[in-house]
């Protein structure tokens, strides 16, 4: 049970989500503390390059940037050049629709 499991379980069953995510990982974008508000995808083939979404990559809760798309996968990263890796749609829960202080 990592982080963001429960509110994963929410985007799941159709509901809006809002946390304060720690870390710096995205700063720039979203700065520690800031409230995040989360949607769930409903159509991932919406999703672009730049989206900040709710995923897990290799078994890893990320709150993270579609850096990528290619055939129906999405690469994840953060803001400060790292890439987690390459996941399928199932991986995404939610997208990231506002970031306030």
């Amino acid at each position: 049970m990592g982080w963001a499991t429960a509110y994963i379980e929410k985007l799941r069953a159709g509901e809006t989500v809002q946390f304060r995510p720690r870390g710096h990982s995205m700063k720039g974008k979203i700065e520690s503390g800031n409230l995040c508000t989360v949607v769930p995808v409903q159509d991932h083939d919406e999703l672009r390059p730049g989206d900040i979404v709710l995923c897990k990559v290799h078994g890893t809760e990320y709150l993270h940037l579609v850096k990528a798309i290619q055939a129906g996968r999405f690469q994840i990263g953060n803001n400060r050049g790292r890439i987690n890796g390459w996941i399928g749609s199932s991986s995404i829960f939610g997208k990231c629709i506002s970031v306030e202080p």
